[in-house]
């Protein structure tokens, strides 16, 4: 199944949502603010959350103009954690273009990624007032699970709990919410419950590719050992970790006292590397996988639902081999 094919007709509405949402197809070009999230927003992506919002709605049999508001509204929201993440992060490259803090700077990055959370906000209240309610409870999820992470960061001895629950909060809870929104309106609590839960599942499996090609490079739009260099402690580092407390001493001092130059980051990444400790996130990985699909339950059995289990393990697990979502 090729879901961007299959519903090419819905992720044009949503496209040309986001275009009209930013200034349409002419856009004062003194209007910065706009100018650098069309960088961003307009410059590809998957759209995993847009095409995530079909497949729910089809899984229900459920049409309704605001699923394109709903699609939209999420991708607004998740660029607006780009924007504010390559600032804590000080990235300097994403879809391997500039980030928009490393060509407009900090400022114009925080207030950019602002316009657009709170125009995606706003168009989910004024399409249901529910969905403004449950978009409100996500971006707070989604904060809290930020700052998290910056507190954890150096810290070897993060739980793996800690570093799911992270997972979980920056990424899976606007998947839960694609799912909630879906099911809110069309009036099945049930279905709002499980897709919630999926959305979590698989959620917590993309961070989990998603470190996985920091460490094997294959994410186009940073560099590899990203994530040492910044001393963030993703899940092949911390697996790693655990099971040799010689390479854990060596990072934990280079964190520690080192200056962390090209060449060593790149002698702790490959000792990560080797460590066996890919096979075992992708293992995690796929565990993820499996549980999303028992939480379906019912939904999961059905023709649409298949379609959903599909989409989700084929973006998943293609994630470690290429490109972001």
């Amino acid at each position: 199944m090729d879901p961007t094919t299959i519903f090419a007709g819905y992720l044009t509405q949503v496209e040309a949502a986001l275009t009209a949402q930013l200034g349409g197809d002419a856009p004062p070009p003194e209007d910065t603010l706009v100018i650098a999230a069309r960088h961003l927003v307009l410059s590809g992506g998957k759209r995993a959350r847009p095409m995530l919002v079909k497949i729910f709605a089809d899984s229900l049999e459920f049409e309704d103009p605001r699923l394109v508001t709903v699609g939209m509204a999420a991708e607004l929201i998740h660029a607006a954690s780009l924007l504010h993440d390559d600032v804590v992060d000080a990235g300097m490259f994403r879809r391997g273009k500039p980030t928009v803090n490393a060509r407009w700077g900090n400022t114009v990055s925080v207030l950019s990624g602002d316009l657009l959370l709170s125009g995606g906000l706003f168009e989910l209240a004024k399409a249901d007032p529910r969905l403004g309610t449950l978009s409100l409870a996500t971006v707070q999820e989604m904060t809290r699970a930020a700052i998290a992470e910056v507190q954890a960061r150096g810290n070897l001895s993060l739980s793996l709990a800690d570093h799911r629950a992270i997972g979980e909060g920056k990424t899976g809870s606007l998947f839960g919410f694609c799912g909630r929104a879906v099911a809110t309106l069309a009036g099945h609590e049930d279905a709002g419950r499980r897709f919630d839960a999926f959305g979590r599942r698989i959620g917590v499996a993309f961070q989990m590719a998603d470190d996985v090609r920091d460490v094997t490079g294959t994410d186009e739009g940073k560099p590899q050992y990203a994530d040492l260099s910044s001393r963030t402690p993703n899940l092949p580092v911390l697996l790693a970790c655990r099971n040799d407390d010689k390479l854990k001493k060596r990072i934990d001092e280079a964190w520690r006292f080192g200056a962390l130059g090209v060449d060593k980051v790149r002698e702790l990444g490959t000792s990560v590397l080797v460590s066996g400790a890919l096979d075992e996130a992708i293992a995690m990985m796929n565990a993820e996988l499996d549980a999303a699909v028992d939480v379906l339950g019912e939904y999961g059995r059905t023709e649409l639902g298949k379609n959903l289990i599909h989409w989700a393990r084929t973006l998943a697990r293609g994630m470690t081999l290429k490109g972001a979502a």
